[in-house]
C-alpha cells in the first residue's frame, strides 16, 4: 500500500481524536485504531515510514502515538 495514502489515513485518526482532553487517552486511541482496525501489513508499512522516514507527513500525535505504543502496533506483525 502507499505509505502516503497510510500517513494520509493515520492522520485522519488522529483528527478524530484530537478533541480528546487527555493527551495519553487521545494517544492511546490513535494507536488502539491503528490495531484494531488496520491490517497487520499496513501498520508494517506505516512503522517503517516512520522509521525510514521519521514519519514525515505524520501529525506529532500520530508519531507520538506510534512511540509510546510501538509494541502494541508490532503485535501480529
Amino acid at each position: 500500500m502507499d505509505p502516503h495514502k497510510l500517513v494520509k489515513m493515520a492522520n485522519e485518526i488522529a483528527g478524530f481524536f484530537a478533541a480528546e482532553p487527555d493527551r495519553a487517552v487521545a494517544l492511546e486511541g490513535v494507536a488502539g485504531h491503528l490495531r484494531r482496525f488496520w491490517d497487520p501489513r499496513m501498520r508494517r508499512e506505516l512503522l517503517r515510514w516512520v522509521d525510514e522516514h521519521h514519519g514525515e507527513g505524520l501529525k506529532d500525535s500520530v508519531r507520538d502515538a506510534i512511540a509510546a505504543h510501538r509494541d502494541k502496533l508490532l503485535g501480529g506483525v
